[in-house]
């Protein structure tokens, strides 16, 4: 969503911050927002001008009229205002179909004043520029302003001028105000621009001898305009429509939506609603909306809402337990519906995203179960089959009714199923698994000769490309009329592989004789080459880090495809348009500001270059090009025959909705010619009259199918040219969100465009006015493809299509990523691991989730239990592990990996290789005795061998006993580490045995010599033998494997590690030089012959 609403208080604190203008704007920041929870007493110190001014009150609640319907409090003391508030706060109130309560309010200084010092202005934007409408008599009685206000219209990067302004809008005005509103207004357009609005009006506008007065004002701003006017706006809250209630759910999803690449739309219209909604894609959930309206369902309608793009298991997860959580909160005597719907996805791996609904339905089975909740789900996309058969699944293990639907049923046919119109029909079972025919039978790897690439009804033609035509001078540079053909070469914008691979494919199951994609464009990396798959053999393209390079090196190229993001589209589409080689640009991303959009068509029509998009999957045409991920794949390609060209084009605003139009198409005709998804926005850069005139002017075409929308006005344009001849074609066309006008409140659909301004632009009226202009308009969606077969079936029988007879497409292999996803095929992994997994939402330790690690506290020690013993142990296990650590930390800079780690980083070495020198050093005789002692020790215990016997055998097989022994330490002189973990040891183990042998042992050899102690290495490796026989975590086999394996030498890495890179950073922060040791510490030995 692009333009919305802000409340009067935030549009006016945007106009007094940053307004420049030389006219004396009055009340600057003299305003006061009232609420049921205000304090009168703080508000009045923090507005001292409440207590010495007359006031005016109102609401500020996005209504319209206030002074009309009486909502306006003016020339108030305090009391007054206190009394008017108190008369209306919380109250319900109806404001035309609307009924709300009243929560908000304003107040500001009353200002004296005469009706001719009333004035009204507003600023607005069209698709051509922007439009300034004065009135010379403004208030409350303005009437129709866009029939008798002066208008001034400022073209897309032009400015306006004072004398521009008393020239066209101040003819009436009196001329000692001339300049004062000519200064106001030009500050007030430059304002409007800057920080990105999209409607202002200020009504009314006083100017009295003091200055300029802003009464009442009404404002929108482009919300996809934040990352560049974030510094300017600061944090806006964005008020619902009068009528709806903001709920905390609402904001939860805008939140996850803001957070995500993907799209998260929710609208609750009642939340005491039968009927909900959980629809993917922009188009298809007004789609469905619309339906439900058309049977009846306007009043049980709960809610209106979207998912797409891509999003994750997680996203899809919280996005359907908020819709169960609100539909289980209050019972319904008929019980309740959810309708899980979608068009056929482009991308969308459907299987994915089930995951996390049928995830959400597991965790709310219960309430399902308790409030009747009968599920209908429909979709269709890659790997769409697995995802049903899982909702299928979860439907049979929970007992909820769910009823799963493929592409072979009408996208909104399980409407009438869910409200009880239509019988639900028992299908067949499904196929397994997606693009089980894509595997190739023969051994041929040579790309396959031409298959169909001419319309069914077309002669096939030397040379299908129609280049731009040349203008006259002075004129924009006319657009071609064939956009794409089967020699189409394109650069993609952006490291996009998967989309470009979905190209390649397209391209060799139609039989091209090259990829359609040269190259490909992308700065954050230096030019090299990217593999892709040509049918079965591995072809490389280049990837360029500048556009510059790209377009010289390939001069065939006339189309860029562009995945640049919201941020960085703009200036990459304007680059591209400055090389005469490209007259085609697909601009993919969506969230792009308004105003960029007509700065780019503007340019686009001066150089006669055909914008698709923005916020568009791209089009497609059969048998020659495809736009990224237009049409889905391969799959859907083929079950749509896509492959080869047939008579029927169309036109769509939404992407999804175009590949839903693919597949009514290819079941009711011979197949789509062409197809363009133009985009959601409100200004797409080619409009459905440009498409549509193009389809009339190409020879293949036979019927033309528009899918139009609520908002704009551009399907007039379309009656006009069916009106005046200038289309002959059948034209079958459909504008979706009718529902829109039985709504008691406004509705912003999922697509920024889908909003109607003004009567003319809902969808009821431009059908209507479609149908009266001679074009076939269904009574509904549901009717759509039964109307575009009998239009096809009319133009067969004429004998202007002459179906042609079918041609098999050649096979393509199916990526490996893809068939092990699809569970088509299985291969041994490269690694095995058991203690970490990554791949999902959130980080899994040994099966714990890493927010559980947090809430549990389970601290550096549980961690180290999960990753290396895959055992959640006790807490005082965890504990004993940290006392390790820290003990083991640091011994001092003489130790042989202390020095190591200090002359590495002494030499200029990395933290990295300085670390690495000092760990290389650990080993038998220095830090690496925890193992080997608990192994020596074991061992004798285990073996009933007394601790005397254990000393004189290792004396007399002449090997050191390990873990005892010290080169300070003694017996008289205890080493403390060793003496704290003694100490913790002895309160917490359920059983010290080997522990007590060690220290019997340690008796024997201090009685020889008294530094003959058992030393930290070898106290930590029996007592740690203690720790996994007796916690209970382990058998006696698992606990005797991890020390084989070297775990406990691992205590000592970990801990030392913190040592050596306090040496490291210590020695760098005291900025020592290079070290050289000294000769006088070096004992210069040399053989006896070679000193003589």
């Amino acid at each position: 969503m692009s333009a919305k609403a802000i409340s009067e208080q935030t549009g006016k604190e945007f106009l007094y911050k940053h307004i420049n203008t030389s006219a004396a704007v009055q009340n600057r920041f003299r305003y006061a927002t009232v609420t049921a929870e205000t304090d009168w007493d703080r508000l009045t110190q923090e507005h001292q001008w409440l207590l010495t001014q007359r006031l005016v009150v109102k609401p500020d609640q996005l209504i319209k009229r206030r002074g009309k319907l009486g909502l306006v409090g003016i020339n108030l003391d305090l009391q007054g205002v206190k009394d008017w508030v108190k008369s209306h706060l919380m109250k319900d109130t109806t404001v035309g179909r609307a009924k709300g309560v009243l929560k908000n309010f304003l107040i500001e200084p009353f200002v004296p004043h005469k009706q001719e010092e009333e004035f009204y202005v507003c600023i607005y934007a069209v698709r051509e520029g922007d439009i300034v409408l004065f009135h010379h008599e403004g208030g409350v009685e303005v009437g129709d302003v866009d029939a008798k206000a002066q208008k001034l219209t400022v073209a897309v990067n032009e400015k306006i001028s004072e004398e521009q302004v008393k020239e066209q809008l101040l003819s009436y005005v009196p001329e000692d105000k001339k300049g004062v509103l000519a200064s106001f207004i030009v500050g007030l357009f430059n304002l409007y621009e800057d920080l990105y609005f999209t409607y202002l009006e200020i009504n009314p506008l006083v100017v009295t001898t003091d200055g300029v007065y802003v009464l009442d004002m009404a404002a929108k701003i482009d919300a996809t305009a934040d990352f560049i006017c974030k510094s300017k706006w600061g944090d806006v809250e964005f008020p619902p429509p009068f009528g709806r209630e903001a709920y905390p759910e609402e904001a939860y999803i805008a939140d996850l939506d803001a957070k995500s690449g993907a799209s998260l739309k929710l609208t609750l219209l009642n939340p005491q609603g039968r009927i909900w909604t959980m629809v993917a894609g922009g188009g298809a959930s007004v789609v469905y909306s619309d339906t439900i309206c058309d049977l009846g369902g306007v009043d049980e309608l709960a809610n209106y809402g979207e998912y797409s793009g891509a999003p994750s298991e997680q996203q899809t997860y919280d996005y359907a337990k908020t819709i169960l959580s609100l539909m289980t909160r209050e019972k319904h005597p008929q019980g309740k519906v959810l309708i899980i719907g979608g068009s056929i996805a482009n991308f969308t791996n459907v299987a994915a995203t089930f995951k996390g609904i049928v995830r959400a339905i597991k965790d709310n089975q219960e309430p399902l179960k308790e409030h009747e909740v009968k599920i209908f789900v429909r979709r269709g996309g890659p790997n769409y089959q697995e995802g049903l058969r899982v909702m299928g699944e979860v439907g049979k293990t929970t007992g909820i009714p769910i009823h799963v639907f493929g592409t072979e049923t009408h996208m909104t046919a399980i409407v009438g199923m869910a409200m009880g119109h239509r019988p639900i029909p028992n299908l067949p079972p499904m196929a397994a698994h997606t693009a089980n025919f894509l595997l190739n039978a023969s051994n041929n790897t040579v790309t396959p000769a031409n298959t169909r690439t001419a319309s069914f009804s077309e002669p096939k033609t030397p040379n299908d490309v129609s280049p731009a035509k040349k203008s006259k001078a002075g004129l924009p540079a006319a657009k071609a009329t064939t956009l794409f053909s089967k020699h189409t070469k394109a650069i993609v914008w952006g490291m996009q592989t998967r989309a470009v691979q979905g190209m390649l494919d397209f391209d060799y199951v139609c039989s091209r004789e090259e990829p359609s994609v040269a190259a490909m464009v992308y700065p954050f990396t230096g030019d090299h080459k990217q593999k892709f798959y040509w049918g079965h053999k591995e072809i490389l393209l280049p990837v360029y880090k500048n556009m510059a390079d790209a377009m010289k090196k390939h001069p065939q190229v006339d189309v860029m495809i562009s995945f640049a993001s919201l941020r960085s589209a703009f200036d990459s589409t304007v680059e591209a348009m400055q090389y005469p080689q490209i007259h085609t640009i697909a601009i993919i991303a969506e969230g792009i500001p308004e105003a960029h959009t007509r700065k780019m068509i503007k340019m686009a029509d001066e150089k006669g270059v055909t914008i698709i998009g923005p916020a568009t999957v791209g089009g497609i045409k059969p048998g020659c090009f495809k736009i990224g991920n237009t049409g889905g794949m391969l799959d859907n390609i083929l079950a749509s025959k896509l492959y080869r060209p047939g008579s029927v084009a169309y036109v769509s605003r939404s992407g999804g909705m175009s590949n839903e139009l693919n597949n009514i198409i290819s079941r009711t005709t011979d197949g789509v010619y062409e197809g363009v998804a133009i985009g959601g926005d409100r200004y797409p850069g080619s409009t459905f009259m440009d498409h549509v005139l193009r389809y009339q002017d190409t020879p293949g075409i036979k019927m033309i199918v528009v899918l139009g929308e609520i908002g704009g006005t551009d399907e007039y344009k379309i009656c006009q040219g069916i009106k005046e001849g200038r289309i002959t074609k059948p034209v079958v066309c459909w504008c979706i969100g009718t529902c829109a006008t039985m709504f008691a409140s406004e509705v912003q659909f999922g697509h920024a465009g889908a909003c109607a301004n003004q009567a003319s632009e809902t969808a009821m009226a431009k059908n209507q006015a479609l149908r009266d202009a001679g074009a076939y308009v269904p009574k509904s969606f549901d009717e759509l493809g039964d109307l575009i077969r009998t239009v096809y079936d009319e133009l067969v029988a004429n004998g202007t299509i002459v179906p042609a007879q079918e041609v098999p497409p050649p096979t393509v292999p199916m990526d490996y990523s893809w068939a092990r996803e699809l569970g088509l095929i299985r291969k041994p992994a490269s690694f095995m691991t058991s203690i970490c997994d990554e791949r999902g939402q959130e980080l899994i330790y040994a099966g714990m989730a890493i927010t559980e690690v947090f809430k549990e506290e389970m601290g550096i020690g549980g961690v180290l239990g999960l990753l290396w013993f895959q055992r959640r142990l006790p807490r005082y296990a965890c504990q004993f592990i940290e006392m390790c650590l820290m003990v083991t930390a640091d011994h001092g800079p003489a130790v042989s990996g202390a020095h190591n780690t200090i002359v590495c980083a002494r030499a200029g070495k990395d933290l990295i290789s300085s670390l690495t020198s000092g760990l290389l050093t650990i080993g038998d005789r220095f830090g690496g005795a925890l193992d080997a002692a608990a192994k020596q020790f074991s061992k004798a215990f285990d073996s009933g061998m007394l601790p005397m016997d254990f000393v004189n055998k290792m004396k007399k097989d002449g090997k050191l006993i390990m873990g005892i022994g010290h080169r300070v330490k003694s017996i008289n002189n205890p080493d403390m580490r060793v003496q704290i973990l003694k100490d913790f040891v002895k309160q917490h183990f359920p059983s010290t045995q080997l522990l007590d042998y060690a220290l019997d042992v340690e008796k024997i050899t201090t009685s020889k010599k008294p530094n003959l102690i058992l030393n930290v290495d070898g106290f930590i490796g029996v007592s740690f033998v203690d720790l996994l026989r007796t916690c209970g975590g382990f058998t006696r086999d698992e606990a005797d494997e991890f020390v084989e394996i070297g775990a406990l030498n691992g205590i000592f890495v970990l801990g030392r590690s913190m040592g050596f890179i306090g040496h490291y950073l210590d020695q760098k922060r005291l900025k020592q030089g290079l070290y050289r040791h000294p000769w006088d510490d070096i004992s210069y030995v040399l053989p006896e012959h070679m000193s003589m």
